[in-house]
């Protein structure tokens, strides 16, 4: 019996690995598109390493975002491994490279010499909807893009900065050397695309983490108790209540779950017990077993 349950949780925690490495590199992706299609043809600093690559390309114009991309991760990880120490850089090195490695692989699929449009504007959301969605993505999954994450690391460590701040000064700074050189134009949709980025990252990450809390008090609290912990594999918290009018004992569950589980869970009491009373609330941050810990 307790094989079978360590087999259980085994193959749940390898599902969990396959489908949080999909993710990222979803998100991923999503980046580096967005990056590749809308901020390199119209020179969008808007902060990160792709932003500091644009710049570079008025230094070296023959060169490709993603070669330079490569080229400044391997410089900012070496920082980060002095000022830092090595282990504190390792979660940073794939990511890294994935993003400006499939931004070069898609220079070259689909090498672009011009904006796809001739809405600037439009395609300025574009350019951070969609990196914007892709980088939650690899947040949510437990990745990171690397890169001015490191740099911001690094102010944190030596000027004692919130590390929020120093992301934010690191995009502004970029996006004002747009203005130098590529014009005030290039400068004034950077500042404004390090605006965009920094409400939506906040949106899509709150409610990427959204987590269902559900009371629900049944008179079949054991078969429902055995469906949370058995097939949506959730723990749950049990403890005895009386009703103010009846003052009849009753069972109260106490669970977390997220909003596929929750979905289920409804679905299941429904069945099982129409009479079942459930109240449910949200929730961004859950931390303990099997959701996380501080940071």
């Amino acid at each position: 019996m307790q094989l079978a349950v360590q087999a259980k949780i085994l193959s749940s925690l390898k599902k969990s690995s396959v489908r949080e490495f999909a993710g990222m590199n979803l998100g991923i992706f999503l980046v580096a598109f967005g990056v590749h299609a809308f901020r390199n043809p119209n020179k969008f600093a808007s902060g990160g390493v792709s932003g500091l690559s644009i710049l570079m390309t008025y230094f070296f114009a023959n060169l490709p975002v993603g070669s330079l991309m490569v080229a400044l991760n391997m410089l900012i990880l070496a920082l980060g491994a002095i000022f830092l120490g090595k282990g504190s850089i390792a979660k940073n090195i794939y990511g890294s490279f994935a993003v400006s490695g499939m931004i070069w692989l898609l220079e070259i699929i689909m090498p672009l010499k011009a904006p796809i449009t001739h809405e600037k504007f439009m395609e300025l959301i574009f350019s951070v909807f969609i990196p914007g969605f892709g980088s939650a993505l690899v947040f949510h999954n437990g990745g990171t893009t690397g890169g001015t994450d490191i740099i911001a690391q690094i102010l944190k460590k030596t000027f004692h900065m919130k590390l929020s701040m120093a992301l934010l000064l690191i995009d502004f700074l970029i996006a004002a050397a747009a203005g130098v050189l590529f014009g005030a134009e290039s400068c004034l949709y950077s500042v404004l695309g390090v605006c965009l980025k920094v409400f939506l990252m906040d949106s899509v990450l709150e409610n990427l983490r959204i987590y269902k809390i559900m009371v629900i008090i049944s008179e079949k609290s054991k078969v429902i108790n055995k469906y949370i912990c058995c097939e949506l594999e959730r723990g749950a918290t049990v403890h005895t209540a009386h009703g103010a009018y009846t003052v009849e004992p009753k069972e109260v569950i106490t669970t977390v779950l997220d909003r596929r589980q929750a979905l289920l869970l409804q679905q299941f009491i429904k069945k099982e017990d129409p009479a079942a009373f459930i109240t449910i609330s949200n929730s961004t941050e859950i931390i303990g077993k099997g959701f996380g810990g501080f940071e």
